[in-house]
Order: C-alpha cells, then sequence, then structure tokens
C-alpha cells in the first residue's frame, strides 16, 4: 500500500461517523486535495466546544460563516460575536463565481449559494435587537468577580443585596447600584449597620469607583430592562432551518470589560436557565465567540477562573462553545484542555517567539506519519486548515489538513438598507428595543430621603417658639405709662439737681475763661 493511500484509508476511517454530521471540506494530501475525503465533525460531539485559530488573512471568518451554515441546516441555532462586522452577509444567498467552482469541484461537493435566518442583536447604539440584563440578576457573587473586589469589598456587596432584598428594593440598573452604595456611606449608614454589622465607608468608595469605571465603558446600556431571555436564542424559522443570531459588537473593541461581562452574564444564565440534557446527538445552541482574546486579556483571575468553571459545566446543558482568535496561546491552557475541535488555519513565522509559538501549538494536535505538524502550520494556504475534531467515543481524529468549502452565504457586509430591512421584519425588536425604567431602588430611595429631610424640617419649626413682636405706627391715641426710668427723669428732684449742674458748670467755664486775662 502507498502513502498515499494509507492515508486516504487513516482518514477515511478516521472520519466515518454513525450519526449524523457537517461537513467542512476535503482531505490534502502533498498539496493535493482529495476529492470526497470529507472532512466530518459529528453532531453528537460539537458540545465538547472548540477552537478556530490563524494568522490574519487565513480565512478564519469564512470559517465560522461556514461553521453557522452548517450548523443552521441541521436546525440548531447558533450565536455569533461579530467584532469586526464582516457577518452580516450571512442573511444573503452568496455568488458564484469560477474560483469557487474550481474549489467545491476538488471538494466534490456541489455549491448551491444560500442565505441564512438572522436575527441581529446589540449591545450598545449599534442596530439590533437591545441585550439587557439587571443587576438583580447578576447577584453580588458575579457583580463581585466583574468589578474585581477583594474579600472585604465583595461581603459588603452581598450585604447591601440582602438589605435591598429585606426592604422591597429592586436593584435593576447601575443607577440604583450606585445609589445604595451612596446611601450606604452617608444617610442609611447607621440604619445597615444596626442590622447587618459595621460597614467600612472606604470600601464602599471603592466599589463606587469601580462601578463607575464599567459605567464609562458603557455598561450603564446594558444593566436594566427589559432583560434578554436566553431561550430567544433557541429558535427555528419557518424551514426549520435554526436562527443565527449575530451579536453587533463592532464599537466594543475597545470596551473589552463590557464584552467580558456580557460573555459571563450570558453564560451563567444559560447554564442556570437551559435544563441539564446529558449527551445528546446534537447540541441545543453553539456560541462562537470572535476575537477571544478581548475576554481573557482584561479578565482577572476571578473572571477567568469563574469562565472556566461554566466552560466545564456548559457542556451538559446541549451548549457548545468556540473560540475564534488569531493565536491559540491567547485562550488560556486552563480553557484550551477543555476543547474537543481544533481547525488552525497557517500561522506566521517572522521571529523566532513566532517560532517557539508554532512549536508549542503543533504539541496540541495528535502525531501525524503523514505531515510535520510544525511546517504544515506554515504552508497552509487561504481557505486551508489543518483540522482535528472528537469522534463519537471522544476521541480526537486524524489531523487532516483540509481544503475548506465556501460559504454559501454572501462572503461580503450587508448595506444598510438590506439590514434596515431585515430588522423591520424582526418580532424581537418590538419587545426588546423599548426603554423600561420602572421605580426600583433609585427612586424609593430618594422618595425616603425627601420624606426623611421634610420630617426632619417640621420637627425643628415645631421646637423653636415663634416670637411675635408687637406693631408699630407713626401715630397712636392710647396714652402709654412711663417707665421707671422715664418717671425718675421727670420727677422735681432731678429736675432741681439738673439745674444745679448746669450753672455750676456755667460758672467754671466762665471763670476760666475771664481769669485767664490780665488786666
Amino acid at each position: 500500500m502507498s502513502t498515499k493511500e494509507k492515508f486516504i484509508e487513516t482518514i477515511r476511517q478516521g472520519y466515518s461517523f454513525k450519526g449524523d454530521s457537517i461537513i467542512f471540506g476535503t482531505a490534502i494530501f502533498n498539496g493535493e486535495a482529495i476529492p470526497d475525503l470529507h472532512i466530518k465533525m459529528p453532531l453528537a460531539t460539537i458540545n465538547r466546544h472548540g477552537l478556530i485559530a490563524g494568522a490574519t488573512g487565513t480565512g478564519k471568518t469564512k470559517t465560522v460563516q461556514l461553521f453557522a451554515e452548517a450548523l443552521s441546516e441541521k436546525s440548531i441555532p447558533v450565536m455569533l460575536m461579530d467584532i469586526k462586522g464582516d457577518l452580516s452577509g450571512i442573511a444573503a444567498e452568496g455568488y458564484v463565481n469560477p474560483k469557487i467552482e474550481e474549489r467545491h469541484q476538488k471538494i466534490g461537493l456541489p455549491y448551491q449559494p444560500k442565505k441564512f435566518p438572522v436575527e441581529f442583536l446589540s449591545l450598545s447604539d449599534e442596530k439590533g435587537v437591545r441585550l439587557r440584563a439587571t443587576v438583580l440578576e447578576f447577584g453580588p457573587i458575579l457583580i463581585s468577580k466583574i468589578l474585581e473586589l477583594n474579600d472585604v469589598q465583595s461581603g459588603l456587596v452581598s450585604v447591601l443585596f440582602k438589605y435591598c432584598d429585606d426592604n422591597n428594593l429592586p436593584l435593576l440598573d447601575l443607577k440604583d447600584f450606585k445609589k445604595i452604595l451612596q446611601y450606604a456611606s452617608n444617610e442609611g449608614k447607621q440604619e445597615i449597620e444596626k442590622e447587618y454589622g459595621n460597614i467600612s465607608t472606604t470600601s464602599l468608595g471603592t466599589i463606587l469607583r469601580k462601578v463607575i469605571e464599567l459605567e464609562q465603558q458603557g455598561a450603564d446600556k446594558f444593566f436594566g430592562e427589559r432583560s434578554f431571555d436566553v431561550d430567544d436564542l433557541l429558535r427555528l424559522d419557518e424551514n426549520g432551518n435554526g436562527v443565527i443570531s449575530v451579536l453587533r459588537l463592532i464599537d466594543l473593541q475597545n470596551r473589552p470589560k463590557l464584552f467580558s461581562t456580557f460573555m459571563l452574564c450570558l453564560l451563567a444564565e444559560i447554564y442556570q436557565t437551559f435544563p441539564e440534557l446529558g449527551d445528546k446527538p446534537e447540541p441545543k445552541l453553539v456560541i462562537v465567540i470572535d476575537e477571544a482574546h478581548l475576554i481573557f486579556n482584561e479578565a482577572s483571575k476571578a473572571l477567568l477562573e469563574q469562565i472556566e468553571t461554566i466552560i466545564k459545566l456548559i457542556r451538559s446543558k446541549g451548549v457548545g462553545i468556540y473560540f475564534c482568535t488569531q493565536n491559540p496561546q491567547d485562550v488560556p491552557a486552563s480553557v484550551l484542555s477543555q476543547l474537543g475541535l481544533k481547525i488552525q488555519h497557517a500561522l506566521r513565522a517572522f521571529t523566532a517567539q513566532d517560532r517557539k509559538m508554532i512549536k508549542l501549538t503543533a504539541e496540541n494536535y495528535p502525531l501525524s506519519e503523514f505531515y510535520k505538524t510544525d511546517e504544515l502550520l506554515t504552508s497552509l494556504g487561504i481557505g486551508e486548515a489543518a483540522i482535528t475534531v472528537l469522534n463519537e467515543k471522544g476521541i480526537p481524529t486524524p489531523l487532516a489538513a483540509t481544503l475548506l468549502c465556501a460559504p454559501r452565504s454572501r462572503m461580503d457586509v450587508l448595506t444598510d438598507d438590506e439590514l434596515n430591512e431585515i430588522l423591520s421584519k424582526s418580532k424581537l425588536i418590538t419587545k426588546y428595543n423599548e426603554i423600561i425604567d420602572r421605580e426600583s431602588a433609585y427612586e424609593i430611595l430618594n422618595q425616603k430621603l425627601e420624606r426623611a429631610a421634610q420630617q426632619s424640617s417640621s420637627e425643628i419649626n415645631k421646637e423653636v417658639p415663634q416670637v411675635r413682636f408687637p406693631q408699630q405706627t407713626k401715630t397712636t391715641t392710647r396714652r402709654t405709662e412711663k417707665s421707671a426710668a422715664e418717671k425718675i427723669a421727670s420727677s422735681p428732684l432731678a429736675k432741681q439737681v439738673g439745674r444745679t449742674l448746669v450753672r455750676e458748670l456755667a460758672r467754671g467755664i466762665f471763670g476760666v475763661l475771664l481769669g485767664g486775662k490780665k488786666r
């Protein structure tokens, strides 16, 4: 048996599955694509998570598009994080051209353009269905991890959540959370300490500053009502295709903290809401996180631990999570170890450090007698990738250089008119884009402080007696009684004494004047 025949047999056996699967492309041997030697992934292991990596311009985004299309056709809903804004074209049919036809002849599959059902979502001012969550839904533990609080500060947050719960003070948005922090630092400090123990004003000030920092990244638009129901990610269209929810994050590249906050909230909400499914023949939902380094680069140790924990556990809920990034080293080793699918596009070796990184990356793949993995990773062309998946028994399949299928939807963005037309037909827009600001902790505490101020002013007025002064008039017909001083001054004796004093004073003055003259 020749090496090529042995390769074909190895790949065919490694990628033969009993259950349903999706196709990525066809295997490449010695630079030649072998038609009909298809590289597939069983639906049963899609909830084992995965990684799509590669240098800029090697075709990662198109692979994400291809992956989402294949899942949608299998009635599996998908959520895509669109950081660069180039995934909107999935809602429109693709175009046939000679290059695509030639590629698909090599793969052994026909190319049929198709558009897919898409729902556009937004965390900010981008057009789409607004995603929100309340502070209360996050809870004290998650809020503390997002704000990177220490144990003392986290304890204070828990106390304030308990106080709000006991006193019917709904914490819905950041305005509410800031208000309870200010209230606990000033007017309400004594009241809260009486029931829940001592409170550090310094710690409260630190927490408030961190909330303001989060607010400056645009989190005030994310926290609030109406909360997004994660079950709305699980919809199918009238043809049974899974709806692809595209979260438009174009304006969040410089606000990674908000992005990581949202991702942690979403994963936690899905984990808490979705029922346990165990091992099912297909996943319930697939989430693809583009530019995954934005989550991990700015995440604290506590946040990374939380993400790692959820990724380990969420598989049993029928959810698969896929990270898309330029360098596999962008994803922490603790997370990489949980991933089943690996699609590695070409890497570039410009420096000694790059070459070391490529050798480390090559060690993450199964050993192959047909490829030198480190050399393969630098020789892949655009639209080609090194792939290994988990088979139905959870065993990694043989490494295969793969010529990938072209996406069937448009490999370009929608125009504004096309985007607006899709949004105008959305049923979720009317459900979630209404601004709701019902009475919550902010309004209730302000009313409480106003009542306290009015009551305090009323009590002060009662304690201080009001003094009324008689009205003075210019003329009066009433004879008023003289005072004692006036009576003494007007008595005969006083008058006599006064005349005597005047006479004596006059004599003295004239005596001095006359006595001073010489005759």
